[in-house]
């Protein structure tokens, strides 16, 4: 019996010695069978195409009467949202003629016409092309031309915008409806009347019956150095594998989530709305986020699982404290960008939720998840991901903003625990579709001759740091973009507005970090046309009026000339460095003051913001 007990010991114990090198390893495995799970699924989704509408189309049939969208005060089950979206292929079958490969652009905010829209354009084969709300005049006609959409379809609280751009579209033949019983608007179509007077009987699926998991199915925008939003492009195939993020992250069935992200994100649509129909879960719909009714949303609708991302967070565990703020049934968070400090402050206050951090770009072919659970870490390196999907940290000189090569003109890989760049192989299995009617963005995303001659890497632009126990964590994003308010600012865009005005010669815009704050804020170096002086208020009123809330310069720096390098580059990372302290800066610096505009940058208004009494 001793000798039993002896040898079985010994048998134990090389598995006792790696569980001790990883104590991770029983997660890894799970994590890996749900991989190999998702790999099965997406392979025999290939061979009998399907696609997120079968899955809804499925629930349909499963539980008819299951609660899909929660909204306000109304709820419509998976039946009633089956049967309001085949009214909704029907009307556009019937008034804009719309069939299998045409594109629509979806321009409205989130509510559950929104879902009906887009289940009626997959019921009809066509691919969404989902428009920021927030985008006006230049930047939504840029937004629509990229797609090729033959209509556009507006909610009706974005009439206005929509007449800003309407003498454009008109030239361009584009039908134009707008999401209410009426309108008089010449060129402007009402089609809620005909949604309603339409049939809402199944349509025939033979109407998609020629798509295949390539083909398009979504247009996402991104912001990029263009200055413009760039759309790309996502196949069925894609919109299948970010649905499953919810089962990988251990997301059941009897789960309600909470969905207050923009649907035209893939955050809101893609890891929310798509992964909830994927585990034919219900949907509790807000319009916008709102700190003061987090809470007792989750509590009023028997919440499980809430979607974030890191400034959501914060502003939760910035709230007032209340003593019931641990009474709710929330035990999963799934998101991205949350800070370490504001992950252990949310769940010392909030509670026993397991947060699983994700990170990917909406183009990107590599993306990690931190199924462990670790504070500050944005994902996990996996045995099982490190054999099917080919990625590397590499060195990058973010002066000259390229990657370090070696004397063979080949890039360097970073040491384990070293800030490298990003970059995925693109292959078969991790392709990289770009973006829509914009080839040379799409190449510049590219890296080619990475490791050998030939090869070719999607270029992620974000600094990643993994350590030696396999756990990534996100460093800083290179490039012309900056990432505020969990939205991507291109840094040209909001410098093309600023010339716009009368007296400003050149800017500079660039994102600067705040104390206690995710990501960067915007800020703007700026020349003026001689003998001219800055005009506060001119400034605030053309950003108020051209650029949402999130890209517009919170602080400005008047110089005599702008930095810029041999080659005529604007040098953004000493003025990035240099911040907006008064005390440190000689040249003078304005502050955007909610609601009165620019005022002169004082060391009271930087101190209270270092200290985080004024809120940005």
């Amino acid at each position: 019996m001793l000798s039993y007990i002896l040898y079985t010991a010994l048998a134990l114990l090389p598995l006792l010695l790696y569980y001790w090198r990883n104590p991770y390893i029983l997660k890894d495995i799970s994590y890996a069978i749900a991989a190999i799970k998702v790999g099965i699924r997406l392979s025999k989704s290939g061979k009998n195409f399907r696609s997120i509408l079968d899955d809804f189309l499925d629930a349909v049939k499963k539980h008819p009467h299951k609660n899909f969208i929660v909204f306000e005060d109304s709820s419509y089950t998976y039946s009633q949202a089956d049967r309001e979206s085949n009214k909704v292929a029907r009307a556009l079958s019937a008034h804009v003629q719309l069939k299998q490969g045409d594109t629509a652009a979806l321009f409205l905010g989130n509510e559950p016409l929104f879902v009906w829209m887009w289940l009626g354009l997959a019921k009809l084969g066509c691919t969404a092309s989902l428009l920021n709300y927030n985008i006006r005049s230049k930047s939504l006609l840029h937004c629509f031309s990229c797609c090729d959409a033959k209509v556009l379809i507006a909610g009706a609280d974005l009439r206005g915008a929509v007449e800003e751009v309407l003498p454009t579209l008109k030239q361009q033949g584009i039908q134009v409806l707008i999401l209410s019983d009426k309108c008089d608007v010449e060129g402007i179509e009402s089609f809620s009347d005909k949604i309603q007077q339409a049939s809402d009987e199944p349509v025939s699926p033979q109407l998609r019956a020629n798509l295949n998991l390539k083909s398009p199915a979504l247009y996402i925008y991104t912001s990029g150095t263009t200055g413009l939003p760039k759309a790309a492009v996502l196949n069925h195939e894609r919109m299948l594998m970010a649905s499953y993020l919810q089962s990988m992250s251990g997301i059941h069935s009897d789960d309600v989530i909470y969905i207050y992200l923009p649907l035209y994100h893939s955050a809101g649509f893609l890891m929310g709305l798509c992964g909830a129909i994927e585990r034919g879960i219900t949907v509790v719909l807000r319009r916008k986020f709102s700190a003061s009714n987090f809470w007792n949303d989750c509590r009023k609708y028997n919440v499980t699982v809430i979607q974030y991302i890191g400034e959501i967070m914060r502003y939760l565990c910035n709230s007032p404290k209340k003593d019931n703020e641990r009474d709710h049934k929330v035990r999963l968070a799934l998101g991205n960008g949350i800070r370490a400090d504001t992950w252990a402050d949310f769940l010392q206050r909030f509670g026993d939720i397991h947060i699983c951090e994700c990170y990917g770009a909406t183009e990107g072919n590599v993306g990690f998840v931190n199924y462990i659970g670790k504070v500050g870490a944005i994902g996990r390196e996996n045995f099982f991901h490190k054999r099917f999907v080919s990625y590397a940290l590499i060195r990058y000189d973010t002066e000259k903003e390229e990657p370090v090569r070696d004397s063979k003109g080949f890039c360097i890989k970073v040491p384990t625990g070293e800030t490298g760049l990003l970059v995925g192989k693109i292959s078969r299995t991790t392709p990289f579709s770009g973006y829509a009617k914009n080839k040379q963005q799409t190449e510049k995303k590219k890296l080619k001759n990475v490791f050998e001659t030939g090869d070719l890497y999607f270029n992620s632009g974000d600094l990643l740091r993994i350590d030696d126990e396999g756990f990534v964590y996100f460093q800083d994003r290179i490039g012309d973009t900056f990432r505020w308010k969990g939205e991507n600012v291109a840094t040209t865009e909001v410098s093309d507005h600023l010339l716009a005005v009368g007296f400003i010669e050149e800017a500079n815009v660039y994102g600067v970090k705040v104390p206690g704050h995710e990501g960067r804020i915007g800020m703007a170096a700026l020349k003026l046309k001689e003998n001219m002086d800055f005009d506060c208020k001119a400034t605030y009123q053309h950003v108020k009026s051209y650029l949402p809330s999130y890209a517009r310069p919170r602080f400005i720096r008047i110089q005599d000339d702008l930095a810029v390098t041999g080659t005529f580059k604007q040098m953004k990372v000493k003025l990035a460095e240099e911040g907006f302290n008064p005390a440190v800066i000689k040249d003078p610096l304005f502050f955007l003051e909610d609601n009165k505009g620019y005022v002169p940058m004082t060391q009271e208004t930087f101190n209270s913001i270092s200290e985080g009494t004024l809120r940005l």
